[in-house]
């Protein structure tokens, strides 16, 4: 019987392919096989062994379940044949990134697995638009929720979102660009100021990122939508990104109303 290979899920950052850890370039190296996400710079398989076998598993619009059963069938399958296998996710892989459903799987094959985290697009985004999400002087505290179950803005976990804000802290919202329209009414139906500032971040971490400054209000009635992933932050750390903004090449403070 062979003994089964190690499988490396692996944070590859977001964006600058530079961001990746040095462990997780390390196992990215080692792989006799990789599977990697469409979110991860092109960059990083420059890095993967000449003989290694690449599999791009990103997923596409629909059967989002069966392309992740998918992708825990041939984690399985290659480790069962004693290969060292990297599934390098874009951001951290228990950030929104369905890593610990693939840990899940391993667990349940007997396969031996190590989790190498990543650098999160909910901090790295902000960060590079010069956002930071918690100051002492402005906000101690931040919450991090997907946008893609924003169908449910009544949820528990919607509510304390707009509880935070109004506390004064901070919320990223990730996946939440095609939803923003009712996420941003659900926040000002809930008591938060139209005038709350909000920060709409393209392509974070990336050479086209793109910074859109406004408030509720301004962001809902003069944003056009970017193209490519947006992490969107709602806060009054938004204000500091005029002091502190060093990366943006493309950026836009919409008018206040």
């Amino acid at each position: 019987m062979n003994v089964p290979g190690t499988v490396y899920i692996v944070g590859a950052g977001p964006g600058d392919p530079e961001l990746i850890t040095v462990r997780g370039l390390a196992c990215l190296r080692e792989a006799g096989v990789v599977l990697h996400d469409r979110l991860i710079d092109p960059r990083l398989l420059e890095e993967v062994r000449t003989d290694a076998e690449v599999l791009d598993v990103g997923k596409q619009p629909g059967n989002e379940d069966e392309q992740q059963d998918r992708i825990h069938r041939l984690l399985i399958e290659h480790a069962r044949l004693g290969k060292t296998v990297c599934r390098l996710k874009g951001g951290d892989p228990f950030v929104f990134g369905r890593g610990a459903e693939e840990a899940e799987a391993l667990v349940a094959a007997g396969i031996p697995f190590e989790i190498v985290p990543g650098v999160s697009s909910a901090i790295a985004a902000p960060a590079y638009a010069g956002i930071p999400v918690t100051h002492r002087q402005h906000a101690h505290s931040f919450m991090v929720i997907t946008g893609s179950r924003s169908h449910d803005l009544r949820s528990g976990e919607w509510a304390a979102a707009r509880s935070l804000v109004k506390a004064g802290g901070t919320v990223v919202v990730l996946m939440g660009l095609t939803r923003m329209p009712s996420i941003i009414e659900s926040f000002i139906a809930d008591g938060c100021a139209a005038s709350t500032p909000m920060a709409v971040i393209a392509n974070g971490a990336r050479p086209n990122q793109e910074t859109s400054i406004g408030t509720f209000e301004s962001i809902a009635q003069d944003l056009i939508s970017p193209q490519g992933p947006a992490t969107i932050v709602i806060g009054n750390v938004v204000s500091l990104q005029d002091k502190i903004r060093w990366f943006d090449i493309s950026y836009k403070k919409l008018p206040t109303p």
